[in-house]
């Protein structure tokens, strides 16, 4: 595989082009006309500057807490530059395989990241991040590897002087969402979750956080004015309405019923991978197999750019029946080669 100038901010976007595009975790399906009917909305707004305070409430219903414990953000990648700069972090602490953009928003604010690397299977053990940790990032379930960590193993980690950071972008895929700790108001505790997936929206740059209020208000102060456009605002209040909770539960039902064809595949195949409870699948499909499966007009997103993998693994989106029918053929092929 080529060299890349910054693995840690690689993403799955760049390895599309015109290949079949199982390298990015956006739902393969239609948006709800109720989410396009308020995007298309919003441009009637778009004369003037935008505001999410209508956004910031209903997350805050939606959710149960005060609306001085939310903040609205450009997708989870403002709130983890927020958070990198809040304070001169002493030693914040990454733990992998993880998504990478955390560690780079933390190296270019000029920290020094500790990764903690977990052991396969995974599985979060707090006993492995540094006592003197002041910021703690993990995500759950974690992208790539798709482990959905027990919400006690994260609240273990929580103690005074630290702030704890959860990523949970690809909490929506859970049916029920079990393990959120979306409602949980804790002192040290951070929860960031991101629109852009499930919904199938990445052009609209729409997420935000929950945390205590004096965490929301250094987040806010540190935040670009006008950085949550008026679509992204108007998706936010889209997504928080009762038909949305109602349509995400589909959504996750669906993404199950997908994973389950996907993994089942690569099992009859021999292929090992995780169990995954996201709408992706971490396989170990041996080095050489990625550039392979480009090669027969198929993406997938390399790992080797996330600490704590190689090359032999790849991640691989849930998609529907016919699109994993289509992967499987080309990496039974391509397998076959080796």
């Amino acid at each position: 595989m080529p060299e890349l100038p910054d693995p840690l901010r690689h993403h799955g976007d760049v390895e599309v082009g015109d290949l079949l595009d199982l390298a990015v975790n956006v739902y393969d399906g239609p948006r709800p006309a109720w989410l396009d009917h308020a995007l298309r909305a919003s441009l009637d707004d778009i004369g003037g500057y935008p505001s999410s305070l209508r956004a910031r409430a209903a997350v805050a219903q939606h959710h149960g807490r005060p609306e001085d414990e939310v903040l609205v953000t450009a997708g989870a990648a403002e709130a983890f530059t927020l958070i990198a700069r809040l304070e001169p972090w002493r030693r914040p602490v990454v733990v992998h395989p993880q998504f990478t953009e955390p560690h780079a928003a933390l190296e270019q604010a000029g920290r020094r990241v500790t990764e903690v690397v977990l052991p396969a299977p995974y599985l979060l053990d707090p006993r492995l991040v540094p006592d003197d940790a002041d910021l703690v990032v993990v995500g759950n379930p974690t992208n790539p590897t798709g482990v959905l960590h027990p919400p006690e193993a994260i609240q273990a980690m929580l103690r005074p002087g630290r702030l704890v950071v959860v990523d949970e972008a690809f909490m929506d895929c859970v049916p029920g969402e079990p393990a959120s700790l979306a409602g949980e108001q804790d002192q040290g505790l951070v929860v960031i979750r991101s629109l852009t997936k499930h919904w199938s929206i990445p052009g609209i740059r729409a997420g935000y956080l929950l945390a205590p209020a004096a965490v929301v208000a250094g987040l806010e102060r540190g935040q670009v004015p006008w950085s949550v456009s008026s679509p992204a605002a108007a998706a936010v209040v889209a997504c928080m309405s009762p038909e949305a909770d109602e349509e995400s539960r589909r959504r996750a039902e669906e993404i199950a019923d997908w994973r389950k064809t996907l993994e089942a595949g690569l099992a009859e195949l021999g292929i090992p991978f995780l169990e995954s409870a996201a709408s992706f699948v971490l396989a170990r499909v041996g080095e050489g197999v990625h550039g392979r499966l480009r090669e027969a007009g198929v993406a997938v997103r390399r790992a080797d750019t996330f600490p704590g993998l190689d090359a032999s693994w790849v991640r691989i989106a849930v998609r529907p029946p016919e699109t994993i029918d289509r992967l499987l053929r080309a990496l039974a092929a391509v397998t076959e080669r080796r």
